[in-house]
């Protein structure tokens, strides 16, 4: 009698156990699929959300883009003040980074069709990955060929308050800043969408 008390007190207590497990794995399922109630950042297209200082707001349009001079992956130097009178799509990102690597086959198909028009610079946050090996291995892996300056102390990065990436700016023929930054991956058609939206 004894055993059978014993056993039925064990049984109750193990399905209790998975119960509540249940109840606290659908809790929080529920909580992630729920838009973030607060966005803290200030930005309205920014996925996720992050607490960060006023100073971290990011560049505004209207703002004169900060000209920079970087080396690229391939060892020429660029400045950005070289591309004034064409539009440019400024992208922060690093080989760490998933959402970076999901946005870069469609900025390379984008690239193919609009290179002639707009460019892209993808800055490699070189400084926060591991090794600048894993950047050529990676480039040369996907064979992106759009423009790839190396942040190699990320001063271009802070600058631009890149604390999150990617982070992107869309800057016009006459230098500024003409959209607001987007935090998170680009699609081809938003792509789209900002190249025809600059002056």
């Amino acid at each position: 009698m004894y055993k059978q008390v014993l056993g039925t007190v064990l049984l109750l207590g193990l399905a209790g156990i998975v119960l509540f497990n249940f109840v606290q794995q659908n809790k929080d399922t529920s909580e992630a699929d729920e838009p973030n109630a607060y966005n803290v950042n200030g930005e309205v297209n920014t996925e996720g959300g992050s607490i960060a200082p006023v100073e971290s707001a990011g560049l505004e349009p209207g703002d004169m883009a900060p000209d920079f001079e970087l080396e690229t992956l391939d060892g020429k130097t660029v400045k950005l003040s070289d591309y004034k009178g064409k539009k440019v799509i400024l992208n922060f990102w690093a080989t760490w980074c998933p959402p970076c690597r999901e946005e870069m086959p469609e900025m390379q198909d984008f690239h193919d069709e609009y290179g002639d028009e707009v460019e892209i610079l993808a800055v490699n946050l070189t400084g926060s990955e591991n090794k600048v090996k894993d950047v050529h291995e990676y480039i040369e892996k996907y064979d992106y060929t759009y423009t790839i300056p190396m942040d190699k102390d990320s001063t271009v990065g802070d600058e631009y308050r890149a604390f999150s990436v990617p982070t992107t700016y869309f800057i016009g023929t006459d230098g500024k800043i003409q959209q607001p930054r987007k935090i998170g991956p680009m699609t081809y058609d938003f792509m789209e969408e900002m190249a025809d939206s600059l002056k």
